[in-house]
């Protein structure tokens, strides 16, 4: 099996472990980091540890490929997760990031999601890889373009128009 352990010139990007919830908790728990993907994704311990075991555990071993834990390299603190997860309902591959507000500007999601990109096309031999953005969430309007993704269409998701972008190989 591939490992699901990228490495960038400032970050790791490591698999989530099932004690991680508190990471999850913490993220979810900053109404500005969940202003755009329609609010949060758990509010609770408790819910925080059904994600992880019910949502991003189980992508490692069905797909090789998920949402991973970021970590800075200098001093080891939890930042929040970017990868490539599929997507069964839309069956596409999609891109996706969250990070804790006090890292937001440093080129953090640009760094982890041009390392994820590269593992979906290179080592996962995917196709297609699509990301998607509040149009009003400029800045990671601004990532995915950053990363060379082509803008394909406007839609609505989570109450907001999102652009939707994909990358191909």
């Amino acid at each position: 099996m591939k490992s699901l352990h990228l490495e960038t010139p400032r970050l790791n990007l490591k698999p989530f472990e099932l004690d991680a919830a508190q990471h999850i908790l913490d993220l979810d728990s900053d109404e500005e980091v969940v202003r755009y993907v329609g609010g949060p994704s758990c509010s609770d311990l408790e819910s925080a540890r059904e994600i992880l075991q019910d949502i991003i555990l189980p992508q490692y071993e069905k797909y090789g490929l998920g949402r991973l834990a970021v970590y800075l390299k200098e001093t080891g603190a939890f930042i929040g997760w970017c990868g490539v997860k599929f997507k069964e309902e839309e069956s596409e591959y999609d891109l996706g990031y969250r990070f804790f507000r006090g890292y937001w500007g440093k080129g953090y999601a640009t760094e982890s999601a041009k390392a994820a990109l590269e593992f979906g096309h290179k080592v996962c031999k995917l196709k297609r890889i699509v990301g998607t953005a509040d149009v009003l969430n400029t800045g990671s309007v601004h990532v995915l373009e950053k990363l060379g993704m082509k803008f394909e269409k406007f839609d609505f998701a989570h109450g907001g128009k999102i652009a939707v972008y994909a990358s191909e190989r």
